[in-house]
């Protein structure tokens, strides 16, 4: 489909940058002009019947709304507009009955309340969904139906959400909520995206992606001034990676250039030397249960992190080395081995590896760039979850 200069002016997302003063640099986050022009004839060529499989399943599902399911008996007070969630891996002590729970790393308690932190990820599969198939196939109905899911979860003064996360996996007998919770909204990453790929293309109701931006933007600010947010901003393992990715994301597509660019020295000054050691590795994450499987998002999320810096302000991160020579293109290679054979790990995994579901390997081995890496990613089944689909047709779309 050709797009006419009108018609790409018409675009919330045209419109939004054209008011704020200038061409926004981020506005499409992780895709520029170039790639989504490729991703839609890639989109076309190859995930069609995808695509369509997965836009018929959204156009029925939801809305969602923190308002809809309520927690019984956790003891906090939340309001009925308040995300509440458990931490997943604390159980009740058999040997103190109605005491504190205790914790059991890398063991999710099924048990727990899951109410909201799962309408969340359905809210945003939905609407990466739409936004697939509105941005990258020109569906009918999808844009719409968008709207109105996002206008019921963030927007409608009945049924939006607060936009912080004060309850964010309480543990109960110990505390009505941690900063350890903000890594629930890690999905919004996705929705974000998923959004501006609705904005690519004529026929998003403006209105609705004002209201969203300003709960996106509202978030963000709340995850750098409250204490649970400064307390994951420096947790010093993969939950101050995925703060990071989360403030740069929400922060780009609210069109804050000054909070993003503090993201960036967040990364070199923070994350990288806390976190990364001269060989790789990422000592914090190897020291748990599933210790591959936390190496890997921790990546994930550095990747998130630097493809942002990239596209949206022409800001290298790939290659940042700190004075002792640590970065992350280092731990990438660290622990690619492991990726495309997951039995060669020694360390402690008490589950089943899935390297379907990681992306870090394909994103950094596009921008490096590596053959090693993004041959490793290419090699592997991805899964067919809708964001793992969008970063797979964004990888082999620039791939040809």
């Amino acid at each position: 489909m050709t797009i006419t200069r009108r018609q790409l002016l018409a675009t919330p997302l045209a419109l939004a940058a054209t008011q704020s003063g200038r061409a926004e640099p981020g506005s499409t986050l992780f895709f520029t002009s170039a790639e989504l022009e490729r991703m839609r004839a890639f989109a076309r060529r190859e995930r069609a019947d995808f695509i369509g499989k997965r836009v018929k399943a959204a156009m029925s599902a939801g809305p969602w709304s923190v308002t809809y399911k309520r927690p019984d008996g956790l003891g906090v007070d939340a309001g009925p507009h308040d995300y509440v969630s458990e931490g997943p891996y604390w159980f009740p002590d058999p040997a103190n009955p109605g005491g504190p729970y205790i914790r059991h790393d890398g063991v999710r308690n099924p048990n727990r309340f899951l109410g909201n932190a799962n309408d969340m990820r359905a809210m945003t599969d939905a609407v990466v969904a739409l936004g697939m198939g509105h941005g990258l196939l020109s569906l009918p109905g999808c844009a719409d139906r968008a709207a109105h899911v996002l206008s019921v979860y963030f927007i409608d003064p009945k049924t939006r959400m607060n936009p912080d996360l004060r309850y964010g996996q309480m543990v109960r007998g110990r505390n009505t909520g941690r900063g350890t919770g903000i890594i629930d909204t890690a999905c919004l990453i996705q929705l974000v995206h998923g959004i501006t790929l609705l904005e690519s293309m004529p026929g998003f109701p403006r209105e609705v992606s004002a209201g969203v931006r300003q709960w996106i933007g509202a978030y963000a600010d709340w995850m750098n001034t409250s204490k649970p947010g400064l307390d994951e901003k420096k947790s010093g393992n993969n939950h101050a990676t995925w703060w990071t990715a989360q403030f740069a994301a929400y922060k780009t597509f609210a069109f804050d250039r000054n909070a993003r660019l503090m993201a960036w020295d967040h990364y070199r000054d923070y994350l990288v030397p806390t976190e990364i050691q001269p060989d790789g590795s990422c000592p914090k994450e190897e020291a748990r249960t599933k210790s591959l499987s936390y190496s890997a998002m921790n990546l994930d999320a550095f990747a998130i992190v630097c493809r942002i810096a990239q596209v949206t302000d022409g800001v290298d991160l790939w290659h940042y080395r700190t004075k002792a020579g640590i970065g992350v293109a280092k731990a990438f290679d660290y622990l690619l081995p492991f990726m495309e054979k997951s039995a060669a790990w020694k360390k402690e995994q008490i589950d089943e590896f899935d390297a379907a579901t990681h992306y870090f390997t394909g994103l950094a081995g596009l921008a490096i760039p590596s053959e090693k890496l993004l041959g490793a990613y290419l090699a592997q089944p991805r899964s067919e979850g809708t964001w793992a689909q969008v970063l797979d047709i964004l990888i082999r779309s620039a791939k040809g």
